[in-house]
């Protein structure tokens, strides 16, 4: 990533992966699944992102409760629009 701004946050260069994010066709139960499975989320649960799109974290850093995580990199789960997974469908 490249920054609009290097002297504004969030710092995008820095780390060099900042996070990166994936559609989900359905995220309340994509996380339900990955919490059962031992996946550690970010404080905040499911919420508003900046785009308007439901979002939540996996928590770059495992713990003792839940010890699976982005191993280092924080990942952004992204409720997907009807329009992209129909899309997708098509694709298959």
């Amino acid at each position: 990533m490249q920054p609009i701004d290097a002297s504004k946050s969030p710092k995008v260069h820095e780390p060099q992966l900042n996070h990166i994010g994936l559609w989900i066709d359905d995220l309340p139960a994509a996380v339900k699944w990955l919490q059962g499975k031992g996946v550690r989320f970010t404080p905040g649960g499911i919420r508003k992102g900046a785009s308007g799109f439901d979002i939540t974290f996996i928590h770059p850093k495992g713990n003792e409760a839940s010890p699976l995580s982005g191993e280092g990199v924080l990942i952004e789960l992204v409720q997907a629009p009807k329009e992209v997974i129909d899309a997708f469908g098509k694709l298959c």
